[in-house]
């Protein structure tokens, strides 16, 4: 049996623990590390907090960042030493928190006319997910927005997306057309034969009810590729 005691962060010299550095100077002087260290409190055998931090905002080129948080799933920071569920689900709550912050507030008077503007707004929110995602936007007569709603989550596969609950969330909200976003979570925003697929069945289903689909974006990576841009829709 090992009977190591756990890494704590007390055990730190002074000028070293988060929490002292965070009540004298304020929780902007601490590093990401100290900061994701707060949350964790302890640490595992021959390791504090603050390793264990570093590990989880480890990224693949040996950077560090607080995007690797948002980029990981729940199996992977299980797959860390010292990360149980407890803290996995904490740093993944954590991660939605920022998520949510982060997104720019949507007003309904800001006009969607262009790719740019729609892929601004679900960038921070889309880009860092580990699967893949639909969501569906709700327009009005001036391409204002209305709503939108996540309609799947896992593999955008044209027999899972059904069209028919795409123009029922649109009717219910009386829309008048709709842009479709979805990501790749490998990072390429590159459109798949099953993008132009699932792109090509909804527009023509759109198009029977006059309802427009204005838009399928992809996005990865940091960018995003215009389905109508592109010429897939015309």
């Amino acid at each position: 049996m090992d009977n190591r005691k756990k890494q704590r962060i007390k055990d730190l010299p002074a000028d070293e623990r988060p929490y002292e550095k965070c009540l004298r100077f304020g929780p902007e002087v601490l590093s990401d590390c100290e900061l994701l260290a707060v949350f964790l409190r302890t640490g595992a055998s021959g390791c504090t907090g603050i390793d264990i931090s570093r590990e989880v905002l480890s990224l693949p080129d040996g950077s560090r960042s607080l995007s690797a948080l948002l980029s990981k799933s729940t199996r992977e920071l299980l797959r860390i030493r010292g990360i149980g569920e407890v803290k996995a689900i904490t740093l993944k709550c954590i991660a939605e928190i920022s998520r949510r912050l982060n997104r720019p507030a949507i007003d309904d008077k800001v006009n969607l006319n262009n790719p740019q503007s729609i892929a601004a707004m679900f960038m921070d929110e889309m880009c860092y997910l580990d699967h893949e995602e639909v969501r569906v936007v709700c327009l009005n007569g001036a391409n204002r927005y209305i709503t939108d709603e996540i309609l799947t989550k896992g593999t955008v596969n044209r027999s899972l997306i059904s069209t028919r609950e795409i123009y029922k969330i649109a009717l219910l909200n009386s829309a008048v057309g709709i842009v479709l976003l979805h990501n790749h979570p490998g990072g390429d925003p590159s459109p798949s034969e099953n993008d132009i697929l699932v792109t090509d069945k909804v527009k023509k289903a759109g198009e029977l009810m006059d309802i427009k689909l204005i838009d399928h974006l992809i996005i990865g990576g940091g960018s995003f590729v215009s389905m109508r841009g592109s010429g897939y829709i015309r």
